[in-house]
């Protein structure tokens, strides 16, 4: 299973993670839990000639507990707590794993549960971050993971936000494919037939 990224020219420069605007800007995000938000995600594979499409909910359930259940196409819900993956489907028996074969998972856990308790400390020691925007305004931040056997599964991951308000969450992994996350609100808009373009788009708040 796998999870759940651009300025304008007139943009400001990126600057490292360890900036003010930047720790003030996550420590916004951050919600007490439980914290849900609905996801619509596309993913675009190098295999495929169209881009696998599923709805849901994500949810951190405080501490190092998060949920991601899938609502459609079909039912699934993956819940990662203590270090270990539970996966279950409609009609078929838990699945077990340690969250140690899962980077893209791991990686997840990391940057979101970090930004929803507004933890810039965590979120800093898993990743090199760069950011962009303005806290009050439009923003990116771009998540690199210092991990480096983690790396050569994801390479990044970049999340466009608005305000206190997080778009979209793009993950692109070390071999081309690529996630797109349209978070909360945005979530309903995802097109019946989902483009890069279309996606960044919406992520940019581009009408």
């Amino acid at each position: 299973m796998t999870l759940p990224l651009w300025a304008k020219a007139s943009a400001p420069e990126a600057t490292p993670a360890a900036s003010s605007s930047a720790q003030a800007l996550i420590s916004a995000l951050g919600q007490p839990a439980p914290a849900r938000t609905a996801f619509a995600e596309a993913r675009f594979m190098q295999v495929l000639d169209r881009p696998l499409v599923v709805s849901g909910e994500l949810a951190w359930l405080g501490g190092d507990q998060l949920q991601r259940r899938v609502d459609q196409p079909n039912q699934e819900t993956a819940t990662i707590a203590d270090g270990e993956v539970t996966q279950q489907r409609a009609g078929k028996a838990p699945r077990h794993f340690s969250l140690k074969r899962a980077p893209q998972l791991q990686v997840l856990l990391d940057s979101f549960v970090a930004l929803l308790s507004g933890d810039a400390g965590r979120l800093q020691q898993a990743f090199q971050i760069r950011y962009t925007g303005v806290a009050s305004g439009s923003w990116k931040l771009v998540l690199t993971p210092r991990d480096a056997a983690v790396a050569k599964s994801v390479a990044s991951i970049t999340i466009d936000g608005d305000g206190k308000q997080s778009r979209c969450m793009h993950m692109q992994e070390a071999d081309g494919d690529l996630a797109i996350d349209l978070l909360g609100p945005l979530s309903a808009k995802m097109p019946a037939q989902p483009t890069r373009e279309a996606l960044q788009a919406l992520c940019q708040g581009v009408r």
